[in-house]
């Protein structure tokens, strides 16, 4: 069974919380985590802010975009290319 998926704000608040005084197995436990995951939201997310999580999220989905602007683009060139190479 798949627990629950975590939004990076709630995973940084999460983290926030264990800097605040309480201990990361109280957390993990209360959230229905492991200390596994815990770590490692710690290692990708570290002592970010929950704005600056906001906007890492932001600028990964718009670098998605980006990417696929730039194969459509790509695709579109070496269909081009070849329909050239044909008419000669």
């Amino acid at each position: 069974m798949k627990g629950k998926r975590y939004t990076t704000e709630e995973k940084v608040r999460m983290l926030r919380e264990a800097d605040g005084g309480r201990s990361v197995t109280e957390i993990c436990q209360e959230k229905n985590i492991s200390a596994v995951t815990c770590c490692r939201w710690k290692r990708e997310f570290g002592m970010m802010d929950v704005n600056e999580a906001k906007r890492l999220k932001e600028l990964e989905r718009e670098n998605t975009e980006l990417k696929k602007m730039l194969a459509d683009a790509l695709l579109d060139n070496r269909v081009l290319r070849f329909v050239n190479e044909k008419k000669l």
